[in-house]
C-alpha cells in the first residue's frame, strides 16, 4: 500500500512502556477469565471512506483478576488512507483505503536501528522491498531483491522517514491477490497514508516500545 507520497510511505513507529510514567486514563471492562489479548490498541475514524483522522488509543489489561482495560496511551491523532477506512471486507490493492477490523502484529522494522523493541526486529536496506503485486508469487511479503523477484513496482523499505520505524499489521496474512498488502503502524509525515496506520515518531515510538509479543497484542480500526 504505497503513501500518497513516497515521502508518506506505508509504515513507522515506536513506543515506550507505560511505567515510564504514562498516565492511566479511562477503564474499560472485560470478561472474568477472558483468554486472549492483554495489549489492544484502537483506531477509530468518524466514518468509513471519508475521513483521514482517527483517534488512536491503547490498552493493558489490568486489575488483580485481569477483568480491566486501562488506557494507557492517547487519545492521540492518527493519520490513515487518503480514501479513508474500508468497510469490513472492502479493501482491495491500491485503493488508497486503511483495512476495518481487528489484527495481531507481526514483525517490526526499520531504516534506523532498533529503538528498543520487543518484538523481532528487521533493518530496512535499500535492497528491501514489500510485494504488492497481486499476481506474484510472494504477495504481500517483505521480500531481499537481491534473492528474489518482487514483482511489479514494489514498495521500498528503505523510505526515509516514514519508514524509519515501524510495525507490520497482520493484515491479509493469507496474501489473498488483491485484497491488499503493505499495511503498517508506521512514523506519520503530516499527510494521510495509502492504507496504513501513521503517527508522530515520539508517539510511534512510544507505542512500539510498549507492545510486547508475549501479551499477544491486537489493532481495532473502525469507521
Amino acid at each position: 500500500m504505497r503513501s500518497v507520497s513516497l515521502v508518506l510511505a506505508v509504515l513507522a513507529g515506536a513506543g515506550c512502556l507505560a511505567a515510564a510514567g504514562v498516565a492511566r486514563a479511562a477503564v474499560t471492562s472485560a470478561a472474568p477469565g477472558l483468554a486472549g489479548p492483554r495489549q489492544r490498541i484502537t483506531v477509530t475514524a468518524s466514518d468509513y471512506d471519508g475521513t483521514t483522522y482517527a483517534t488512536l488509543r491503547a490498552y493493558q489489561l489490568s486489575g488483580a483478576s485481569d477483568t480491566r482495560w486501562a488506557e494507557v496511551f492517547g487519545p492521540w491523532t492518527a493519520r490513515v488512507g487518503y480514501n479513508g477506512v474500508a468497510k469490513s471486507g472492502a479493501k482491495r490493492e491500491g485503493d488508497g483505503t486503511t483495512p476495518s477490523g481487528t489484527y495481531g502484529f507481526g514483525f517490526f522494522f526499520g531504516v534506523d536501528p532498533n529503538p528498543g523493541v520487543r518484538f523481532p526486529w528487521r533493518h530496512a536496506y535499500s535492497y528491501d522491498y514489500w510485494d504488492d503485486d497481486p499476481s506474484s508469487a510472494l504477495y504481500n511479503e517483505w521480500v531481499d531483491i537481491n534473492t528474489q523477484n518482487a514483482g511489479r513496482d514494489p514498495e521500498p523499505m528503505h523510505n526515509v522517514p516514514p519508514y524509519d520505524y515501524g510495525a507490520v499489521i497482520a493484515y491479509n496474512t493469507a496474501r489473498t491477490p488483491g485484497r491488499g498488502s503493505a499495511i503498517f503502524l508506521h512514523v506519520g509525515t503530516g499527510g494521510p497514508t495509502a492504507g496504513c496506520v501513521s503517527l508522530p515518531v515520539a508517539e510511534l515510538l512510544k507505542v512500539l516500545r510498549w507492545l510486547n509479543p508475549k501479551d499477544h497484542p491486537t489493532i481495532t480500526i473502525t469507521g
